[in-house]
């Protein structure tokens, strides 16, 4: 069967429904299924929270006898193994759909190309690969994850009008305004994890939690690289800790003499100690590898990563070859003297990246950049 212009609209709804909850899907993907009967959405639903119930089951739990000879669209090709649910594939068998259209082949070796296979030797007419490059776009944490072994990494910077992030010595210094603001809140809402470095975490002693109304308990773990363990205990990470995880990098334990500031071991295990007591985790894993450190991230189920700052956490990244995304937000604000240069501007974004949108919030454009998946 053909690719109709209705497919396409149906697969396009589904992919808005899968981002609804992007990063409150512990290590699932977050999928969007809709169930269609002559023209007519008779069930929708997107993965659950923590990653189950699957979004196939619910959709045809309320499109229910209607599911009958309809076609389902599903963002991700549907399970095929027995987890710790069945297989959606058996379910959308189960139903007597007639016909499933899927927009992106699943890389898990458990599932991909067995999904379509189990679907088709049962009858129904699969057509895989629409809208697939917005399909990959809105699975991209998982997807990465799946075929890098490492987080999908997004790098937020913003820069004033004289090419600065922030000014020396002033702690937070506002670039952007409130709606550019209020954006970065979504984007933290969607992600796993929220990456910054020692310098940051001293010099502006944020939260980095989830503050819009409604989204606050999806704030994402927050992850300091603090080789010698100098996060302060009365920063608000710390005071926070139980309320909203924090990890700290530490450099790994046979290296602690070498550490910046030479602090002994001794001294390293009473702040790791202290730390731990106030709710922080204490990881050993080299800060200033993201090489090494992004993939411990994904044993831990952490498929999406934000990193906001500072400067040398951002080159970091950057020179590692790490980053996938880049959302560079450009604000009129002037810093003049003191002002710390941004590792990066418009003009100079790295090869590889292409551009993918511009938007306006106020007097802040933001534009965003992408690496192919």
């Amino acid at each position: 069967m053909s690719i109709t212009p209705h497919d396409e609209r149906f697969m396009a709804a589904a992919i808005r429904l899968s981002r609804w909850h992007l990063g409150r899907t512990a290590t699932n993907p977050s999928v969007g299924c809709l169930i269609v009967k002559d023209g007519v959405i008779v069930g929708r639903a997107v993965t659950a929270f923590s990653g189950r119930p699957h979004a196939e089951t619910q959709a045809l739990a309320e499109a229910g006898v209607f599911a009958r000879g309809a076609t389902a669209y599903v963002t991700l090709e549907p399970c095929s193994h027995h987890g710790k649910t069945p297989p959606c594939a058996e379910a959308l068998i189960a139903y007597g759909v007639a016909r499933v259209v899927i927009s992106v082949t699943d890389p898990d070796p458990r599932v991909s190309g067995r999904g379509i296979a189990m679907l088709r030797e049962a009858g129904i007419v699969v057509d895989a690969g629409v809208l697939e490059a917005e399909g990959r776009q809105s699975l991209a944490a998982y997807l990465t994850r799946q075929t890098k072994n490492r987080p999908y990494v997004t790098l937020k910077l913003a820069v004033s009008a004289d090419g600065m992030i922030g000014r020396e010595g002033a702690g937070q210094v506002a670039i952007t305004g409130p709606e550019a603001r209020a954006q970065v809140q979504a984007l933290r809402a969607e992600t796993d994890a929220i990456l910054v470095g020692i310098g940051t975490a001293i010099a502006d002693d944020p939260l980095l939690t989830v503050r819009s109304p409604g989204l606050e308990s999806q704030s994402p773990i927050r992850i300091v690289l603090d080789p010698s363990l100098a996060l302060p205990l009365t920063s608000k990470l710390v005071g926070t800790a139980r309320e909203v995880p924090v990890i700290v990098v530490a450099s790994e334990e046979g290296s602690l003499s070498q550490v910046e500031g030479d602090i002994a071991s001794t001294d390293m295990d009473s702040r790791r100690v202290a730390l731990e007591a106030a709710g922080v985790e204490v990881v050993h894993c080299n800060p200033y590898h993201p090489e090494v450190l992004l993939p411990a991230l994904a044993t831990r189920g952490i498929s999406s990563l934000l990193v906001e700052g500072g400067a040398k956490t951002a080159r970091l990244f950057l020179e590692a070859g790490l980053v996938d995304r880049i959302q560079l937000y450009q604000a009129p604000v002037v810093i003049g003297d003191g002002g710390i240069e941004s590792p990066l501007g418009a003009t100079d974004i790295p090869s590889g990246f292409a551009h993918t949108g511009t938007l306006m919030f106020g007097g802040d454009r933001l534009d965003e950049y992408e690496r192919g998946l």
